[in-house]
């Protein structure tokens, strides 16, 4: 009889244990880029910021709603200017699973496609070995300069040099293939549901997707500088399905990458 309640107890100790172990929420990073008096790209009517932030708060909304594991942590709620360092520092002590940073693309105004050029596109870290990718990485770090001691603050990081972005040729983590998986993911589902054209996913170097210790994408929806590209982004209709679609590619996501247990949280 004894022996029969200590099996039963140990039984339920283990199912016990089990289940507090893998209790922890998965902590999902939304980042919406830009923000304050940084604005990013500008279209005719419509900002960067304001787009990130509004596909950003849809995802959140629905990621909340429909799964009660997920912790999400924004690194901005508002309009205000949220330096990189402090992007990756919010993503970093929340200990976050996932790290995701919406943006809105631009073609400089001497481009001769600038109005009619389009297309979706999600980027892990890497090497910018092409011009194009090089040009977008640079074009995101430069909100750098806006901060009057990032010499300093980046460590001598110059978002205008390219000799800078050598150090992320180095960096290949162990989250990259989380990292690839995710990107392909979004790229996909972007095609898909939300309609964008497909140009790819890429690798170049985003200094916050270096500075954060989790599986990191940085996501272009579209081009701003494009009338037509312009007034989806801007539209309330097109940010529900951009944000929609990427909800779906992070559902799929979870299902690659089920929770860990709470001895492998970072």
């Amino acid at each position: 009889m004894r022996r029969t309640i200590f099996i039963i107890l140990t039984i339920f100790a283990c199912i016990l244990f089990s289940q507090t172990a893998e209790a922890r929420d998965f902590v999902l990073i939304i980042d919406a880029g830009h923000g304050g008096k940084d604005v990013g790209a500008k279209g005719s009517r419509h900002k960067e910021k304001d787009i990130n932030l509004a596909v950003a708060k849809l995802l959140a909304a629905r990621v909340k709603k429909e799964y009660k594991d997920v912790k999400v942590v924004m690194t901005r709620d508002k309009d205000e200017f949220v330096s990189l360092k402090d992007r990756a520092a919010t993503a970093n002590n929340a200990h976050g699973d996932l790290f995701i940073s919406i943006h809105v693309n631009s073609l400089p105004l001497k481009s001769k496609k600038r109005k009619t050029f389009n297309g979706a596109e999600v980027y892990t870290l890497g090497l910018g070995k092409s011009e194009e990718n090089l040009a977008v990485a640079m074009r995101e770090n430069s909100v750098m300069s806006l901060e009057s001691d990032y010499s300093e603050e980046y460590q001598g990081f110059d978002p205008e040099s390219p000799e800078s972005y050598i150090i992320f040729e180095l960096s290949q983590t162990a989250d990259m293939e989380q990292s690839i998986d995710m990107a392909d993911l979004v790229q996909q589902s972007l095609v898909a549901k939300a309609g964008r054209r497909d140009i790819g996913v890429k690798q170049s170097g985003f200094w916050v997707l270096w500075a954060t210790s989790m599986p990191s994408i940085l996501i272009e929806l579209d081009f701003i500088s494009n009338p037509t590209q312009e007034q989806f982004l801007g539209s309330a209709e097109g940010q529900r399905k951009l944000a929609d679609a990427i909800f779906d590619a992070f559902k799929k996501y979870r299902k690659l990458y089920p929770i860990v247990d709470s001895t492998q949280k970072k």
